[in-house]
């Protein structure tokens, strides 16, 4: 390449060409681009053709279909004038490098605004400018740097991934061999001396030789292309000790038939493998059947309006059909693609693409899943149902994830490095020692070594107790994010309440009515703007008044949280919510209320008398035994001396609280190193879910989803919190107590190891026993602990 090119893209550099590693590059961008690769070890990006940085010849005209307009919508899960996002099943995807290019796709194409992987599932979800880029150019980006996506048209409706049966083929493989090379081994096991055993040994040995060939390079590739992985980058991780033991016993067996000195290890090598690969199936299968179930069957208790026959019913979303038609009202979350039937829609996407401008819609546009309605209430037919795990994605999203600090999972994968480390020192001083003590047995000690002392039980402790812990959890209808918010429940030291909608219940709510008396269309036109807004009070307020709504839709709806409603309709402009915003003179003093401003004109004000979940009082004397517990209310403190009689002494309340003031008050207390628990309705308190380090969302009958919280609670459960909480403690005491006892297994496996009394074969079928005892024990300990939920 010419120093006046660049070598990324072949562009002429100028005058002041930038060098870097030998090279030269036209800008900073491209240098940039270069350093990824370089880093990833993905330079064969450059060797695919002569103009290095441009798409390879062979991929030109592979994926033209992808022009086309009607593939394109099947493939896209959401698509606007502006930004559309894809999801790709990536099967090549198997290590930490993998996932670090593949999220740094923006880097390569500056028409990606956000590159996301989900390793477990092999997934790459890519939100993209539609100006800047499309489909065609980020699917012949992806195969030129080796990770060419599965894409099935047969397939898009429904999303499917094609299912990767290789597991199934290494064990069946190393099975068949396993079984066949011990066969051809009798006879020399027996050591019988028999002229047709002497004259075909050889033809034995070579078999065995020849069976053991696709055990090593293919049923166990996997372990090989990992410790490679591993070790290419510096990293020691627990299958380099698994490869040096299959290496160590495939070398040793092929030297002696080769030199005709012995018959090999070769059955031993075979059942090593099986062994391995049979408690690796185990363990996949046992983990998928935990996630299964989180899942498919801990459905969110979340609901929607259905309006039906001009009447509106809550069904939960998982039974939303094709053709229903909903009402979203402000603030509130789209669960389905559908097409807007009437209403001011300006949705917010920034759940799915991250950013924060509303686009507008007019009736009869397509409305997205995952976009928040911010303009009023609207309505939308829906045009496809949605499967629940859309939304589990979406609230899993890595955007909305805010601990940086040290879990469980990253200590375990430190333990293992270590671990690792420790295995090799042990099994090369063994060595030495046998070598001079008696260098017949060192082959046995150093291989058994290796491969007893695998920490595969250690690494497994923490993933299957959380998730037997997080599908019991959904099972009693407490919904998490994740593994880490059971970690994070665990540090918590204060936990802060809202009040309305909390641990009120809206549904016993006494509601009376002072002030000039409303007329039928007074209400009729007050109940039409309440109807747009999911606030826990304008829903009471809403289900209170007994007259039937307006045809007609607000033409102005401006919803300020924390401070109330402004909007007109029939040109009669109504201002509700807090004495202070619609400019009344407070008459209901130290109480809640919500005053009514129709066309300037003071109309009166609706009190509230709270009623109180069912066992309050004593969900909080059992938190106050463990935790500092905080009222934070947007409203006045006219229930304050009640609260303090009905609360323990030690509660703080903290009254006429905005939302920003929530999110300040959170913030000052973890400047104090305080780990804060925030509960609250998920409207108003959306901040301050975000801010704390664990934020529960209480849910009743209305769709309170915000991806901001880590929780979801189904509010007629709230009495179990404290048990909730307390089991969270004891799943981090099991998973430590796991760690003891996988410890315990290696340092006993080691001692009869080092000491000659275990062959390769036995340890091969202890180390994956090992690992299935720590899920059973897991299993057991989480299920037990759990009875009394």
């Amino acid at each position: 390449m010419s120093v006046n090119n660049c070598y990324h893209c072949g562009a002429d550099c100028g005058k002041k060409p930038i060098e870097f590693n030998n090279k030269y590059f036209c800008c900073n961008g491209c240098k940039t681009v270069y350093e990824i690769l370089n880093t990833n070890e993905l330079t064969c990006y450059y060797d695919l053709e002569s103009s290095p940085g441009t798409i390879p010849s062979d991929i030109k005209g592979k994926y033209n279909y992808l022009e086309n307009e009607e593939i394109i919508e099947k493939l896209l899960e959401f698509n606007d004038s502006e930004t559309s996002v894809v999801e790709f099943y990536i099967p090549n995807i198997h290590c930490s490098s993998c996932i670090w290019v593949l999220e740094n796709l923006s880097k390569l194409n500056k028409g990606v605004t956000i590159s996301m992987v989900n390793f477990p599932k092999k997934l790459l979800r890519i939100t993209f400018k539609n100006k800047r880029t499309n489909l065609k150019e980020l699917v012949e980006l992806i195969t030129s740097i080796g990770y060419e996506p599965y894409i099935s048209l047969e397939d898009a409706d429904s999303k499917t991934n094609k299912v990767d049966k290789t597991l199934i083929y290494q064990v069946s493989i190393a099975a068949f061999a396993f079984g066949n090379i011990m066969l051809l081994s009798f006879p020399e096991y027996f050591e019988v001396d028999e002229f047709w055993l002497e004259k075909y040994k050889h033809l034995f040995r070579l078999l065995m030789f020849t069976m053991a060939l696709p055990v090593v390079f293919y049923s166990a590739k996997d372990y090989f292309i990992s410790a490679y992985k591993g070790l290419k980058h510096r990293m020691l991780n627990i299958d380099v000790p698994i490869a040096l033991g299959i290496s160590v016993l495939f070398i040793r067996s092929s030297i002696e038939i080769f030199l005709d000195i012995g018959s090999g290890f070769f059955d031993s090598l075979a059942g090593l493998v099986f062994f391995l690969l049979l408690g690796k199936f185990f363990q996949q299968k046992t983990y998928n059947f935990l996630s299964f179930e989180r899942d498919y069957k801990s459905y969110f208790p979340i609901a929607v309006s259905l309006v039906l026959n001009d009447k509106e019913t809550n069904i939960q979303v998982k039974d939303i059909k094709k053709g229903d038609r909903l009402l979203i009202r402000n603030e509130e979350l789209i669960p389905v693609d559908g097409i807007l039937i009437n209403g001011n829609a300006a949705i917010d996407y920034s759940f799915v693409t991250g950013e924060s401008v509303p686009v507008i819609k007019k009736s009869g546009e397509k409305l997205f899943a995952g976009g928040k309605q911010t303009a009023g209430a609207i309505e939308m037919e829906v045009i496809s149902s949605i499967e629940q795990s859309y939304l589990t994605q979406l609230w899993s999203n890595d955007v909305f994830n805010k601990s940086n600090e040290k879990t469980i999972k990253n200590i375990t994968d430190s333990i293992s490095r270590f671990f690792t480390i420790a295995i090799l020192l042990i099994a090369f001083f063994g060595g030495v020692f046998w070598y001079f003590y008696n260098v017949d047995m060192l082959f046995n000690v150093v291989t058994a070594v290796l491969i007893i002392a695998c920490p595969c039980a250690l690494a497994l402790s923490a993933p299957f107790a959380f998730g037997n812990i997080l599908r019991i959890f959904g099972y009693k209808k407490f919904y998490l994010k994740n593994s880490e918010t059971i970690e994070n429940i665990s540090k918590i030291d204060t936990i802060i309440f809202d009040k309305t909608g909390t641990i009120t219940s809206s549904d016993k709510t006494q509601l009376t009515y002072f002030g000039t008396e409303l007329t039928d269309t007074e209400k009729s036109g007050l109940k039409s703007v309440l109807r747009a807004s999911n606030h826990p009070l304008s829903r009471s307020l809403y289900e209170y008044l007994d007259v039937d709504s307006l045809n007609e839709k607000p033409s102005i709806f401006i919803e300020i949280l924390g401070k109330g409603i402004e909007a007109t309709i029939n040109n009669d402009i109504f201002k509700i919510g807090a004495s202070s915003f619609v400019e009344a003179k407070i008459v209901a003093v130290n109480e809640t209320s919500i005053y009514i401003k129709i066309n300037n004109d003071f109309k009166g004000y609706f009190l509230f008398k709270n009623s109180y979940r069912e066992g309050t009082k004593e969900v909080f004397e059992k938190l106050g035994e463990h935790y500092n517990l905080v009222i934070l209310s947007g409203d006045n403190d006219g229930e304050k001396e009640y609260l303090e009689e009905l609360l323990p002494k030690n509660t703080r309340f903290q009254f006429n609280q905005k939302p920003e003031d929530k999110l300040e008050f959170i913030k000052k207390l973890q400047e104090k190193n305080n780990k804060v628990m925030m509960i609250g309705d998920g409207l108003n308190d959306a901040g301050a879910l975000a801010q704390s380090n664990v934020g529960i969302a209480i849910s009743e009958d209305v769709n309170v989803f915000s991806p901001a919280c880590d929780a979801i609670l189904d509010a007629k459960l709230f009495n179990k919190l404290p048990e909730f909480l307390t089991l969270s403690r004891k799943t981090i005491s099991i998973i430590k107590a796991s760690f003891v006892l996988s410890f315990c297994y290696n340092v006993v496996g080691l001692y009869f190891a080092l000491t000659g009394m275990l062959t390769p074969v036995v340890a091969a079928i202890l180390m994956p026993l090992s690992s299935i005892t720590i899920v059973v024990f897991v299993t057991i300990l989480t299920n037990w602990v759990s009875k009394k939920l």
